[in-house]
């Protein structure tokens, strides 16, 4: 089973995910990690990030070491352990210029096709990101459009960083033009066709693992006509 779960900034959705694929056994995929470590790995070369060609030719050339196991998520560019490095400050704000452009989009889902492929005879694997459920994996079982208002999201965000490393300016820069930048190559606001669409604002985590869990046991005892 591969279970697509979409989503905006701050929504829960790699903890939701994580989640989903602990209690299930199922293998784990960030996506958005490989944008990010993609990014530390462009600013590590000193790239132009405005410079859609050789962000591209960074993408193509970068070696992505990624666990898809749940519980030790851990993410690796050409050896380096990024793991922490790319959920700082300085990875947040300039992610979405990678995640924008084309070529380094169309890279990162050749990618991530070859591991969800890698994980069918595993049992299959949550996948979360922004585009899923209508381009990387079209044919998953499951699509869930995860949401949740503006505040909670920025707060949820918020708890995740440490004290004071960023301003509620950054925060909501994160937030909220992150999502306006990603909305002009990725239509993640609005569910896809089949998908559930699940308001986590006033749910607990374990509430939304769980909605998700039952949606999959229910998917898992409908034939699937999906062809790899």
């Amino acid at each position: 089973m591969i279970i697509a779960v979409d989503g905006p900034s701050g929504s829960g959705k790699s903890s939701t995910a994580r989640g989903v694929a602990t209690r299930l056994g199922l293998q784990y995929l960030d996506t958005g990690a490989m944008y990010r470590a993609v990014t530390w790995s462009a600013l590590e070369y000193g790239l132009d990030l405005d410079d859609l060609a050789a962000v591209a030719e960074r993408a193509r050339a970068v070696v992505l070491s990624i666990s898809t196991d749940p519980q030790r998520a851990r993410f690796a560019a050409d050896g380096v352990d990024v793991t922490e490095a790319i959920r700082d400050p300085r990875i947040s704000a300039s992610v979405s210029k990678i995640a924008t452009n084309l070529d380094v989009r169309a890279e990162l889902i050749r990618r991530q096709r070859e591991l969800i492929d890698a994980a069918q005879p595993t049992g299959g694997a949550v996948v979360e990101g922004r585009d899923i459920a209508t381009v990387v994996a079209p044919q998953s079982e499951l699509k869930v459009l995860l949401t949740a208002d503006q505040d909670a999201r920025m707060a949820r965000r918020k708890a995740e960083l440490a004290d004071g490393s960023v301003t509620a300016e950054q925060l909501r820069d994160q937030i909220v033009r992150r999502d306006a930048d990603d909305s002009t190559v990725s239509q993640f606001q609005v569910a896809s066709d089949g998908a559930v669409e699940i308001d986590s604002t006033h749910l607990t985590l374990e509430e939304v693992i769980d909605v998700i869990c039952r949606l999959a046991k229910e998917a898992e005892a409908v034939p699937s006509d999906r062809t790899s």
